[in-house]
């Protein structure tokens, strides 16, 4: 089962390609991709204020800074 603020595999599929491709990289830029959109996603969809993002999504100022 999906979690209610996570990107459904079709509207992922849709904006995939319009993010920066991580130069020098391998493998995992795309999963990094999704969870960073989720990531900015997650405050609007939960109506809390951003720096009370859950923590499994990392540091909040590395999400602010990308």
């Amino acid at each position: 089962m999906t979690p209610p603020y996570a990107l459904r595999d079709h509207q992922w599929e849709r904006i995939k390609d319009l993010l920066p491709r991580q130069e020098g990289k391998v493998g995992v830029t795309a999963k990094e991709n999704r969870s960073f959109v989720e990531a900015v996603l997650y405050p609007y969809r939960a109506g809390i204020p951003s720096r009370e993002l859950p923590g499994r999504w990392g540091d909040l100022g590395v999400i602010h800074t990308r």
